[in-house]
């Protein structure tokens, strides 16, 4: 099949759904691929790389002319559904909850479209898991832009003037992001803990050599069910823990809040007065700041100052590291390729029997097929 790759349109983008080293893979399966002029700039991959690789490189018309299937990174342009033809299929982070016409853009369209964050997590579909190869770079990312706007340094260091402490990090949630916030402050010499609703993750953040804060009492240590998430836990418990998480913030340098829910606003992990009660010159980074954040002062793609404290709102930290993200992404969807193609003709045929494509799935040729969205179109 003819696979286009487009340059990405939302503000602030920089990765790219293809790199020199999936393209040569893709023509290795039988495939052609046609890029826009100027797609992987922006992420280290000039067009000369992508042309030695054997992409055709042309105008986002010419690249989208015959296409079977458009591989973005972030939400199709407009000009990007026109270009396709009507059955051609489309795979990228579709962000299937946020506001907009995206939805009825495909079925206006008649195209199959496939959101990543929707594909399965199962073992099967690890090397496909977006969610994971993009939260593990937010997480570094989170810890590398504290170390910048934090004015101190992080590891503890002994001159001859004197011992400088070292950074104090908090990473609320301990998910694939968290977990690598701090594995990186770990090794930026920073005194680490952290915290989760979910009492397996404590075995998890020891270790990487970080220390546990919950209050571990009989309700905590049955809050997850056997899938392995966390239970809601009652207003007493949700307050004991609080007032401890809010005792510990105040005495920390770096806090990092990791919570998001895929469709629903951020919880809230750090009110006002946990800010205000932080040390001047400490730093909040807030990677729920998409969802409206952690914080309710969290401000999307600023840096703000409260009482003394540093509040920072990134919406898209892979994106600082867009040649590692692109990598990594185009990695996911070259695994993902293999169901997409008829196994014989190389022609656009995606395996509507696997659990994977169901899965990931929101239109089939215009026709909305996702459960979750198919009933809201009802």
């Amino acid at each position: 099949m003819r696979i286009a790759v487009t340059s990405e349109t939302a503000l602030g983008e920089t990765r790219v759904a293809a790199t020199p080293d999936t393209v040569k893979k893709l023509i290795g399966l039988g495939h052609t691929l046609a890029i826009e002029v100027g797609a992987g700039v922006r992420a280290s991959f000039p067009d000369a790389q992508f042309a030695q690789a054997g992409a055709e490189i042309a105008s986002h018309a010419q690249v989208l002319a015959g296409a079977d299937l458009l591989l973005k990174v972030r939400r199709p342009s407009p000009a990007d559904l026109a270009g396709l033809r009507r059955g051609a299929g489309l795979v990228a982070l579709l962000e299937p909850f946020t506001p907009g016409d995206m939805l009825e853009g495909l079925t206006r369209a008649g195209l199959t479209g496939l959101a990543m964050e929707f594909v399965p997590r199962i073992t099967r579909a690890q090397a496909m898991d977006v969610l994971s190869s993009q939260s593990n770079l937010a997480g570094y990312r989170a810890v590398i832009e504290a170390a910048s706007l934090y004015g101190r340094a992080f590891p503890m260091m002994m001159t001859a003037a004197g011992t400088i402490a070292a950074a104090r990090v908090f990473v609320m949630g301990a998910g694939v992001a968290g977990l690598q916030a701090i594995a990186t402050a770990r090794r930026l010499g920073a005194v680490v803990s952290a915290t989760d609703v979910r009492p397996a993750a404590k075995e998890q953040v020891g270790s990487l050599g970080a220390k546990f804060i919950a209050v571990e009492d009989e309700e905590f240590k049955a809050a997850e069910t056997a899938a392995g998430y966390a239970k809601p836990m009652s207003a007493q418990y949700q307050e004991k823990q609080a007032a401890l998480v809010a005792e510990h913030i105040a005495k920390q340098d770096i806090v990092i809040t990791t919570a998001l829910i895929p469709g629903r606003p951020a919880p809230v992990l750090v009110t006002e007065a946990m800010v205000r009660a932080m040390k001047p010159g400490s730093v909040l980074i807030d990677l729920a700041a998409a969802q409206g954040g952690n914080c309710p002062l969290t401000q999307a793609d600023q840096v703000i100052e409260v009482g003394g404290a540093r509040i920072a709102g990134f919406t898209n930290l892979p994106a600082r590291l867009a040649a590692d993200a692109s990598s990594l992404y185009a990695k996911n969807l070259l695994a993902l390729l293999p169901l997409l193609a008829d196994k014989d003709s190389k022609a656009f045929s995606p395996a509507w029997d696997d659990e994977i494509v169901q899965g990931a799935a929101l239109t089939r040729e215009g026709a909305v097929v996702h459960s979750h969205f198919a009933k809201a179109a009802a």
